[in-house]
């Protein structure tokens, strides 16, 4: 059953900074966000930036396991995580941390995916149809008994990511990851966000450098550093900006490519974030200037 929503929006991040216990420096530093329902949101920026901690306080880990001084408040559908516990929370933000074999820890991935249903104290039929409908949905059924240490990086993420699924949230969010699969089981695992993102309604803050991957399938683009949102908004704005140089971060080869091609004089449509979308900017050019392309 679905919480009675009380916001027009997801998630609200108000005037948030946060300090963990025995520091003196802010990992977040006045936050501030709103995140509408359905949006695929993609968070970047160098190590010690603040993107882990902001992950944190969305499910409540913060304040509640994480010791140290918070201000501000952080709301999912009007509800300030303050007044709520994580197990609580967990029926609205389901989390994927970067090491999913700190995640998984039971014998088989039927039972993990069980495990978080449990503990909501669900009635056992219920539980029985929603690990039936997360390891058909996402292509585990083969797996189903397989211990998790069995399965490789791209397996075990994809069992960390049904494993909160199941419990129905309304907001998915990921820790970078991807940072320790290869470029295939990486590639899997943002197209199995994204199919989350599009077919369940579910919004996404993806925490992730592999932005050639991410973003084409983003809505929005932040950049953190030092503990503060530096850039906020359109992707395609975002990834050109001079914040987005200034960095140092990945910026995606399609949009290096688009640079040279616009210092060449050939204006593509739009910016393009994926290969796919180069590859069309740059045969409507052919196609509508013809020779005047060719030297």
């Amino acid at each position: 059953m679905r919480t009675v929503l009380k916001s027009n929006y997801a998630i609200e991040v108000i005037n948030l900074s946060f300090k963990y216990e025995g520091t003196e420096e802010y990992a977040l530093n006045n936050v501030n966000l709103r995140i509408k329902e359905g949006e695929y949101v993609v968070i970047t920026g160098p190590s010690g930036s603040g993107k882990s901690t902001l992950c944190r306080t969305l499910n409540g880990l913060i304040p509640h396991f994480y010791r140290g001084h918070m201000e501000g408040d952080i709301r999912i559908f009007g509800i300030s995580t303050r007044a709520k516990r994580t197990h609580e929370l967990a029926r609205l933000v389901g989390m994927v941390f970067q090491e999913s074999e700190n995640q998984l820890f039971l014998s088989s991935v039927e039972r993990e995916i069980a495990f978080g249903l449990e503990n909501l104290g669900l009635p056992r039929d219920y539980i029985r149809k929603r690990v039936k409908w997360a390891l058909r949905n996402f292509k585990l059924e083969g797996l189903k008994d397989k211990a998790p240490y069995e399965l490789s990086g791209g397996q075990q993420q994809k069992v960390a990511i049904a494993s909160v699924m199941a419990m129905s949230p309304r907001i998915l969010v990921l820790d970078e990851p991807t940072s320790n699969l290869d470029p295939l089981s990486a590639f899997e695992i943002i197209a199995l966000i994204h199919q989350v993102n599009k077919a369940m309604g579910v919004t996404v803050i993806l925490v992730e450098h592999r932005l050639e991957l991410a973003l084409k399938y983003a809505t929005r683009l932040i950049l953190m550093k030092e503990g503060r949102v530096i850039t906020d908004g359109d992707p395609r704005e975002v990834i050109t900006s001079k914040e987005a140089r200034s960095l140092g971060i990945g910026i995606p080869k399609v949009v290096e490519v688009y640079k040279r091609l616009k210092e060449e004089g050939i204006e593509l449509p739009r910016i393009p974030l994926s290969s796919e979308e180069l590859a069309l900017g740059v045969r409507g050019c052919l196609a509508t200037y013809g020779s005047s392309y060719r030297g």
